[in-house]
């Protein structure tokens, strides 16, 4: 994605990386590593490219003033650097390919994935943090108490990854996207991040040497940096106890997911490993 040159700087913005997770994937498990060790000089970060304030007033079908306008909400990086910006709401919101396809078709994808059936539980926990009135899971996740299961539900939808993958090949191929395991993020961090720093093309500096298990949080967490008091583990919000949902509950939407999970392993050529 070509920006303005500076006449000294060089100022380029062609190597941009999206990070579009579904919701609850672990997004910051990923970014944390990538952005403090390689934040000099390889990666520069941005802030929400589409932020959801300015969706309903500008026409994003190449528009002559919403690329531009786009375009300035990125940092301005160096020859040689990489921006990266994360969003997790992008992969499931229906008119992000198309819009950032208008800005910038070049860009790198990268999708943080999980077992969708711990992903909808984990997301209802994190609802019911903030409303502890809220309906049991099982209420939620089923039509109107019947057997049938309620898309309609957000922590329901999200997890339908081949569904929303769909979307994006329309736009970009599957040469520009990488897909993480949230689950080997966890079990083998640095075997994850070689991955990403291939694929960005940065060389492999997050190793295993960067990392240790929390075991309270049950997540891996970044050693102590240089200069820095203390070590960077996930936010209080990460880690926490998921309620207890009945197994009859969990074994049919294993159900529910399963050809959905199936195809997107032939989509992405990669099993998940999640049946």
């Amino acid at each position: 994605m070509q920006g303005p040159r500076a006449s000294q700087a060089h100022i380029k913005r062609d190597r941009t990386t999206l990070r579009k997770n579904p919701p609850r994937a672990r997004e910051s498990a990923l970014f944390s590593p990538v952005d403090r060790l390689h934040h000099c000089p390889g990666i520069e970060r941005a802030s929400e490219l589409f932020p959801r304030s300015t969706v309903p007033h500008l026409s994003w079908c190449c528009s002559g003033t919403v690329v531009p306008y786009t375009l300035s909400l990125m940092p301005r990086t160096l020859e040689g650097q990489i921006t990266m910006e994360k969003t997790p709401s992008y992969f499931i919101t229906k008119e992000a390919p198309r819009r950032l396809f208008s800005m910038s078709r070049h860009t790198k994808l990268i999708v943080v994935v999980r077992d969708p059936v711990t992903r909808a539980v984990s997301d209802y926990t994190q609802t019911l943090t903030k409303s502890p009135g809220l309906p049991s899971f099982q209420s939620l996740a089923f039509r109107n108490a019947s057997s049938t299961i309620d898309t309609a539900w957000s922590a329901v939808r999200i997890g339908i990854y081949a569904k929303h993958l769909e979307n994006w090949l329309r736009h970009f191929p599957l040469a520009r996207f990488l897909f993480v395991s949230g689950e080997r993020l966890v079990m083998d961090p640095a075997g994850e991040m070689g991955r990403v720093q291939d694929f960005l093309g940065l060389k492999r500096v997050v190793t295993d040497k960067h990392f240790y298990f929390n075991q309270t949080k049950g997540f891996p967490c970044l050693k102590k940096p240089e200069g820095s008091s203390r070590p960077r583990c996930l936010g209080k919000s990460k880690g926490r106890p998921h309620p207890r949902i009945p197994a009859e509950v969990l074994r049919r939407l294993r159900d529910f997911y399963r050809p959905f999970n199936r195809k997107f392993y032939q989509m992405t050529g990669q099993d998940f490993g999640w049946d």
